[in-house]
């Protein structure tokens, strides 16, 4: 089968990029002829590995880019004629390729993989600036609440415009959690089917010694809750002076942060490790007793939260989202309600205080990936998917 992955980038920069990039990898493993179609736009300076390239941008335009990108129109009709896929798999578009790519998938079987609420929201966290949930529908609000400047209001309400027109190019919607289904329901989009995320399939950690420690990955953004999570830390610290806290990742709350770090007096138990490729970070986070996702928004699924639990650490995650989904309470790790320091610090003191505790659930938390969120799981179910809308085209024809 040849099968065209579309997504705004081809570096391994997040969850719905790795996970695209291993999609394309266990296509490949399986005898199929998959290919990735992605724009050049390069985040945070890291190179992608796509097979076609359009132009994209992270400059001051991209608003506008995101909005019409003829370059990705023109270079994707391209691929299709020269393709010939049999199926094409989009991921994330609204960010660097636009809706324009939509109109060239009437005629090929074609599905939209939702991994956030990009669909939904102009921004993608359906949070309004004070931190609470959004509740209303993309916009005239979205300039109201603050949410979006009047120069990016326009373009991107006229993107949202496009996206709703056009829509109907994909055969079928498939959500990456039930969180994410619902949410497309309520916005009146019914997403055909879930397909939890994959975490690639690893050897076990070994026996936890040394200090007690928690560990973090993820973008440092306000909606990741990292300010939640040191501030946590600070009572974990004084009631355990020995734990120790690794934070893996970059973005633009990093000095923020930094300086928090220093005023609660945390900066010899906290180490920044910045960005770090996949295989350095499962180095680094093998000797984590616990790894945390303290997230204010509603992730959508939460992947790290599975590769933890491949790794067989226990997860402390915020009660909400996908990660409801994939953290069993009490079992593979512990809930919170997000944005509450008192709950989170409690719950990761569980853990760090009990090292069997710990070590139990972190194996249940690998049992459960190894059965449900596991790499082969995830290009499986997406294989059967494109067997169907295969066999329905072919029906059509015969038809």
């Amino acid at each position: 089968m040849k099968v065209l992955l579309v997504n705004d980038h081809a570096a391994p920069v997040g969850g719905a990029e790795i996970m695209t990039l291993m999609l394309r990898d266990g296509l490949r493993e399986r005898g199929h002829d998959a290919r990735l179609f992605a724009s050049s736009a390069r985040p945070g300076g890291i190179l992608g590995s796509a097979d076609y390239e359009c132009f994209g941008t992270t400059s001051r335009f991209r608003a506008l880019l995101q909005t019409a990108n003829p370059w990705a129109y023109w270079r994707l009709r391209r691929v299709l004629e020269a393709f010939e896929p049999d199926v094409v798999h989009v991921k994330l578009f609204l960010t660097q390729l636009s809706p324009l790519i939509l109109p060239l998938l009437r005629d090929v079987p074609s599905l939209y993989h939702v991994v956030w609420y990009r669909p939904i929201c102009p921004l993608g966290t359906k949070m309004l600036p004070d931190g609470t949930a959004c509740r209303v529908r993309a916009g005239p609000a979205c300039y109201r609440n603050h949410c979006l400047p009047l120069h990016d209001w326009a373009p991107l309400m006229l993107q949202m415009r496009l996206w709703r027109r056009w829509r109907s190019a994909f055969d079928l919607i498939v959500a990456n959690s039930d969180a994410i289904r619902l949410r497309l329901q309520a916005d009146g989009i019914d997403a055909h089917a879930v397909v939890w995320g994959g975490s690639p399939s690893r050897s076990p950690r070994g026996p936890l010694v040394g200090p007690p420690t928690v560990a973090f990955a993820g973008r440092l953004v306000r909606e990741k809750g990292v300010d939640v999570l040191l501030r946590a830390f600070a009572a974990v610290a004084a009631a355990l002076p020995e734990a120790r806290l690794l934070l893996a990742g970059d973005g633009p709350e990093r000095e923020r942060l930094r300086a928090l770090i220093a005023d609660l007096g945390l900066s010899s138990r906290v180490s920044m490790l910045g960005y770090l490729p996949r295989a350095e970070l499962e180095r680094q986070f093998d000797a984590a007793w616990v790894q945390v996702v303290p997230s204010r928004w509603a992730e959508p699924f939460g992947i790290v939260a599975t590769d933890a639990m491949m790794r067989g650490t226990a997860v402390v995650a915020s009660r909400s989202g996908g990660l409801a989904e994939s953290v069993r309470d009490g079992e593979t790790g512990l809930h919170v309600p997000p944005d509450d320091v008192d709950a989170l610090a409690a719950a990761l003191l569980r853990p760090l205080r009990d090292r069997a505790l710990a070590e139990r659930m972190g194996s249940a938390g690998r049992e459960v990936a190894l059965a449900g969120f596991g790499e082969g799981t995830f290009v499986e179910n997406f294989l059967r998917l494109y067997r169907t809308l295969v066999s329905k085209e072919r029906a059509v024809d015969i038809g």
